[in-house]
């Protein structure tokens, strides 16, 4: 009898789990349309399916009336970790990727696209194509990490986990009001909104290479507002 009553249990758990099956792989989808080829859709989609089942299985009606509203964060969240656990940034690839910065933006001043990895690779005669390749990828992966992530360079998060979360958005705000409106609403768009930079291209008829370099611009003035 207590079999058949867990085995009932169970199998209502993984039918309200395969329920929302479509819309864990249309958020793995949102995600992948945001990162370089090399990050599989199907890891992602394993990924969040994998958390969903579990927190089918732990789901308790009685704390919370729906779902998928207690389980989105979660399953987005497992996604993200993944992302993580991949070690996109190492310390000597930070460096590599600032350096990249800097010449990408200088390139940019004379040019309307940002520069190839050969011709990142002539600039910077001690690395090799495909390490800048790796470089470029590894940065636009840990790009749409959420904010937290983007400051947590440097001192490994140090003076990030000194600073109260209020004083934090106090200086968010405070950088962003030396953009433009429009250089805003690339982070608004970007961050809140969770679009690519394709969509935003398209939106505020600016090129990805230039919201590209206004969002770099603006975590390296909030690093620097945070002494990290």
């Amino acid at each position: 009898m207590i079999h058949a009553y867990e085995n009932e249990l169970k199998h209502k758990e993984d039918e309200l789990a395969i329920q929302y099956l479509p819309a864990v792989k249309a958020m793995a989808f949102r995600l992948k349309e945001r990162l370089p080829s090399s990050v599989d859709f199907m890891d992602l989609s394993a990924i969040g399916t994998e958390e969903l089942v579990k927190l089918a299985r732990r789901y308790d009606e009685a704390q919370n009336d729906s779902f998928w509203g207690y389980a989105k964060t979660r399953v987005y969240g497992a996604m993200l970790d993944y992302l993580r656990s991949l070690d996109v940034l190492s310390r000597s690839s930070r460096k590599l990727v600032k350096r990249i910065d800097y010449l990408v933006e200088e390139y940019l001043l004379t040019h309307d696209e940002e520069p190839t990895d050969a011709q990142l690779a002539e600039m910077i005669e001690d690395e090799t194509e495909e390490k800048i390749h790796e470089a470029r990828i590894a940065s636009s992966i840990y790009a749409i990490l959420p904010l937290q992530d983007q400051l947590n360079t440097g001192d490994e998060g140090e003076t990030l986990d000194r600073i109260e979360k209020e004083q934090l958005v106090e200086v968010i705000m405070s950088v962003l009001s030396r953009y433009s409106e429009r250089e805003q609403m690339v982070i608004q768009l970007y961050y809140f909104e969770e679009l690519t930079l394709k969509e935003i291209s398209s939106i505020l008829d600016i090129t990805e290479s230039r919201i590209s370099q206004i969002h770099k611009s603006v975590i390296k003035k909030i690093q620097e507002s945070i002494g990290a």
